[in-house]
């Protein structure tokens, strides 16, 4: 257990557990609307947003954060006039961002902080990043349980909700900040190029055992909190960059998974 010794590890481990407790929550869903791409796009969006940050002299982590904001919104008001091809959505806001991303790069004159974003840096967060994580994880978890039952109905009996008086598309705006605000601090951490896999493989490998909504819900969230802190301790030992082991951990769970369910 020498790995808590470390100031540095007890906030990575602390981080990491609020997001593998956030990013299934909202990955769930994300997969059930056949927007797996979202995470994708959302990440590469938080990445323009860091360039524009370092080219322009203002804070990386709040670009982000207004970024994926913008992107998720624009996402929504693609998918609302594109019903028959929603993830065609994804698609044009990913593509925006990166030709994004390349112009602002550009401008701060290829400036290398922008790899610590691609790949993530869980263990040199400052008090700052710190405290931004925990706030909007907390601002997930008590939105996410406020409205658990109207998104439930919504993926599932869209007619029934419309009946019952939901107005769908005021929730699907409020979920579409929730994934952009979880994303854009997930991408400071443990990288915008590996964000978009822990946000959908937990949630795939527990639809293969799971048989009901809530069941699903809380396997993937014990089984990112498992990827996660293999991934942490694995990372430590090794002298490893956090984020790739945890997603390469993620496949290697989702392949398993497969497997155990075949046989």
């Amino acid at each position: 257990m020498s790995l808590f010794a470390y100031d540095f590890m007890q906030r990575a481990f602390l981080v990491g557990t609020v997001l593998a407790v956030i990013l299934p929550l909202i990955g769930l869903p994300i997969v059930l609307k056949r927007l797996s791409m979202m995470g994708d796009t959302l990440s590469h969006s938080s990445l323009a947003g860091v360039a524009a940050g370092l080219a322009f002299g203002f804070n990386p982590l709040l670009g982000s954060v207004i970024a994926c904001v913008v992107a998720a919104l624009c996402v929504e008001a693609v998918r609302v006039r594109l019903r028959a091809y929603q993830e065609i959505s994804t698609v044009i806001v990913l593509a925006a961002s990166i030709g994004l991303a390349g112009i602002f790069t550009s401008f701060s004159g290829g400036s290398t902080a922008i790899t610590t974003y691609l790949f993530g840096s869980i263990v040199t967060l400052s008090d700052l990043e710190l405290y931004l994580v925990l706030g909007v994880g907390v601002i997930v978890a008590v939105v996410y349980a406020a409205m658990y039952r109207r998104l439930f109905l919504t993926l599932f009996d869209s007619p029934a909700a419309k009946l019952l008086g939901i107005d769908i598309r005021i929730l699907n705006f409020v979920f579409a900040l929730l994934v952009a605000l979880a994303v854009s601090v997930a991408a400071k951490t443990i990288g915008s190029l590996i964000v978009s896999s822990i946000l959908v493989i937990p949630s795939i490998a527990a639809m293969q055992f799971a048989r009901t909504y809530r069941g699903t819900l809380m396997l993937s969230v014990i089984m990112s909190l498992f990827f996660v802190y293999t991934g942490l301790a694995i990372s430590f030992y090794q002298n490893l960059r956090p984020g790739a082991v945890i997603v390469l951990i993620s496949v290697f769970g989702l392949l398993a998974a497969l497997v155990f369910r075949k046989k």
